[in-house]
């Protein structure tokens, strides 16, 4: 009776509870955003204080106990009356979790106390609190991630980061990518570009317990190093300023290098500025530009270096898997090309800006074969004007656009980090209203910080995979939306400019990035099972039978295979059959006649998971087996008997004798 009571008075306590949450290639036409509190996803977070007075815990019960031989286990366990009896303790029965499982509820004590004291039991196997668990934030909450703040502007703050909607079509999803995974630290970017400024406070050294990798400068001109010197171990930014006299005539310091590291991998959730892209993933700052550029030999050796492919200078401790490369120029591929080689055969994915040439052709080394080139949009998913375009782009992604409102502020910049100097290093901050990041410079970062957010999920992809991962995961081109009327769609480029115009597959690539996606088609296949076909034994002939054994085939950890499918998918047909079942781990084939066949094998996990192999079988004819005649009588050639051959062997050995004796 007291065991009822207290299960009556809890269960209406527990009514009363609320429920559980579950440049280069950048323009710079010379604000920060705004606050706002970060959406909420539901996941497990750090438990809060239980009550001192209110038990909960589960419990699992240990198999062939004595506990589960009472109750015959027939059922789920309810076990509170038993346990009371032994605890001289009022229990309650929970939810039933399972056949050997149970939540137990007690008053007058902790969970933890409640814990100590079934662990004593020798029927339980474990006991733990039952834990409030409340939802937690997968977004960052730096505050310029966000928008709706009227003191700073634009108001729209790190727009290109979230899900897109009708107005910010080219948004790029990092949401949904986030829910996934915000990064790996294993994994690094490269960026190749005009150093950094290490005293950013969204751009501080791994030592300092930032992002940035110290790097390395590689800009070898001691004219435009602008640094005092050549290539050495200080890859920070001292500025590109140039003066009227110099070749690329009087500019301000872009500080370009230290706005795309921002884009790729500032720090994310310090509660201080913007996030990146690659919350976690760390960045390999390779200084390769200095006043007025810098030279196809120092860069190319900059990329190698960043790779680990060559130790020229010095040892590279932090290999990158991604390298950026936000600079070009409008000439063929040429020498860049046995690089990229070089990259891609290491596993080691580059991503280019496409140019700034308003329409015109692709820019070096974007036009090489086995990069990422990615064209830039603006927020309504139209071709920026100042992006080149043409067939060899990947995919597009934004790039920042000001056309707005005439003489207004620039609404929709790519937000990122900055310094505030002209000829000299200033002030670390973020880029504005007045100095906005614009171009395909910055579209790439956005790519490049996606495929570490890839590798972070599958440190196994391939360069070839991660495109086309990347271009099979797009969102289609808008076909309206343009500024105005007079929008039209893009044309293949010629020596005409095209501003504005509505994006085609052939010339602003495979669609608008989708990160989120991206990273969920990896996730997805990452946890597909594996499909193994061992390889037959011996020569397959006409008229045998084969067995195929797909036993080697795997699920994930903590899947299992639930599916097996055999087919004969292609090549000659006539060749073999299958015979009998085809739903085993192993089927049988059947030779038919000399072809060779493709065979498939498809395993589906218990989440639908699946995944296939091939194996190719070849049938060859059947032997010839030459039958000599069967022994016969008479004046008929048959067959030599058995006394025949021994008769005629004794007489070889007789003459054989004879000789050697003579």
């Amino acid at each position: 009776m007291a065991t009822v009571s207290i299960q009556r008075f809890l269960g209406k306590c527990l009514a009363l509870l609320p429920a559980l949450l579950m440049p280069a290639l950048g323009l710079w036409p010379d604000a920060a955003v705004s606050e706002r509190g970060p959406r909420l996803q539901a996941l497990v977070a750090p438990a809060q204080g239980e009550d001192p007075n209110n038990a909960r815990v589960i419990v699992k019960y240990r198999a062939g106990s004595d506990l589960a031989r009472a109750a015959g286990m027939a059922g789920r366990a309810q076990h509170a009356s038993r346990l009371s009896a032994r605890l001289a303790l009022p229990l309650a029965d929970g939810r039933p979790l399972g056949p050997h499982s149970q939540g137990l509820r007690a008053m007058g004590l902790s969970s933890r106390q409640l814990v100590a004291r079934l662990q004593a039991q020798p029927d339980v196997e474990w006991a733990v609190v039952d834990q409030r668990r409340s939802i937690t934030g997968v977004l960052p909450n730096d505050p310029y991630y966000a928008g709706n703040q009227t003191s700073i502007t634009p108001t729209v703050g790190q727009w290109y980061l979230r899900a897109p909607d009708n107005i910010q079509v080219s948004a790029i999803n990092a949401e949904g990518a986030w829910a996934i995974t915000t990064g790996s630290s294993s994994v690094t970017v490269a960026v190749l570009d005009t150093g950094v400024r290490f005293d950013h406070p969204d751009l501080l050294p791994a030592a300092q317990g930032g992002k940035l990798w110290p790097g390395y400068d590689f800009v070898s001109d001691n004219r435009t190093a602008a640094d005092g010197g050549g290539r050495d171990a200080d890859a920070s930014d001292p500025g590109d300023w140039s003066t009227a006299s110099s070749s690329c005539g009087a500019a301000p310091s872009s500080w370009h290098g230290t706005q795309v590291a921002g884009l790729v991998g500032a720090a994310s959730d310090n509660g201080i500025g913007m996030a990146s892209v690659g919350r976690q993933v760390m960045v390999l700052p390779v200084r390769v530009l200095g006043q007025c550029g810098g030279f196809d030999s120092d860069i190319q050796a900059g990329m190698l270096w960043a790779a680990g492919l060559i130790s020229d200078p010095v040892p590279n401790p932090h290999p990158a898997k991604v390298i950026n490369i936000s600079l070009g120029s409008p000439t063929a591929c040429d020498s860049y090309q046995p690089i990229i080689d070089q990259l891609t055969a290491a596993k080691v994915t580059v991503v280019v800006a496409a140019g700034n040439s308003t329409g015109l052709d692709v820019n070096s080394p974007a036009n090489c074969q086995g990069v990422i080139a990615v064209a830039g949009v603006r927020h309504a998913g139209t071709k920026v004007g100042y992006s080149s375009l043409g067939p060899q782009v990947s995919l597009a992604a934004p790039a920042g656009n000001c056309v707005n409102i005439d003489g207004g502020p620039c609404l929709y910049p790519l937000l990122t980090t900055v310094n505030a100097g002209t000829t000299s290093p200033g002030a670390n901050t973020y880029s504005d209203s007045t100095r906005s990041s614009l171009g395909t410079s910055f579209a790439a970062p956005l790519v490049a910080g996606t495929a570490a957010l890839m590798l972070s999920v599958d440190p196994t992809l391939a360069p070839a995979q991660i495109k086309a991962v990347l271009q099979a995961s797009t969102r289609a081109f808008p076909t309206t939306g343009g500024a105005d009327a007079k929008v039209v769609a893009c044309q293949a480029p010629g020596s005409v400019e095209q501003l504005e115009c509505y994006c085609t597959t052939s010339t602003c690539g495979a669609g608008l990035l989708d990160a989120g996606a991206a990273v969920a088609r990896v996730q997805l296949a990452a946890l597909a099972p594996t499909a193994v076909i061992q390889p037959v034994a011996g020569p397959v002939t006409v008229g045998s039978t084969v067995r195929l054994d797909g036993g080697a085939s795997a699920a994930a950890v903590g899947r299992s295979i639930v599916r097996y499918q055999w087919r004969v998918a292609g090549g000659d047909l006539a060749a073999a059959s299958l015979n009998g079942a085809t739903d085993g781990n192993s089927a049988t084939l059947t030779a038919l006649s000399p072809g060779t066949l493709r065979v498939s094998l498809t395993v589906t996990d218990n989440t639908g998971a699946s995944r296939s192999a091939e194996a190719t079988v070849t049938v060859a004819a059947a032997p010839v087996v030459v039958t000599p005649p069967a022994t016969g009588g008479g004046g008929g050639g048959g067959a030599m008997g058995l006394g025949w051959m021994f008769g005629l062997a004794s007489a070889i050995g007789l003459l054989a004798r004879r000789r050697l004796s003579d």
